[in-house]
């Protein structure tokens, strides 16, 4: 069971598509509460620190390219069981085998263009929502 925070992030691929209004809508919804929100610009050596874990895999390069390509919506959100409660919200990374009505199925464009990012533990929610925001920005 997860805590009650996780931390997501609304892609380039969404932002450029115009697509931050009806996620965010889909996220408070489905009862999550927006306990901080920021739209910025990731350089490709803050998207290299922030995805730093996968440094060396052969998706890296790729994933730092995409992520620094346009703006971002980094956002951390609040729910009881938050984590797998928002994992299930935005489906399958893969939106061809996402379920119907989720984030994915309805917004992304493909396996890597795939609209949002959600933590997958508490730890990485913690971890991630720090990167983007001081203890003064969370509400």
């Amino acid at each position: 069971m997860s805590g009650n925070i996780t931390f997501t992030m609304i892609k380039p691929d969404a932002v450029k598509n115009n697509f931050i209004g009806p996620i965010l809508k889909q996220i408070n919804e489905n009862g999550f509460r927006i306990k901080a929100i920021k739209m910025t610009h990731f350089t490709r050596e803050r998207a290299e620190a922030f995805y730093g874990i996968h440094a060396g895999k052969f998706f890296f390069d790729g994933l730092v390219e995409f992520m620094s390509s346009g703006p971002i919506v980094a956002a951390i959100l609040e729910k009881e069981n938050a984590i797998d409660s928002y994992r299930d919200l935005i489906g399958n990374t893969n939106p061809e085998k996402a379920a119907e009505g989720t984030i994915r199925k309805l917004f992304a464009e493909s396996f890597t263009a795939n609209a949002v990012h959600g933590a997958d533990s508490d730890e990485n929610a913690i971890r991630e929502g720090s990167f983007f925001f001081s203890e003064m920005e969370q509400f």
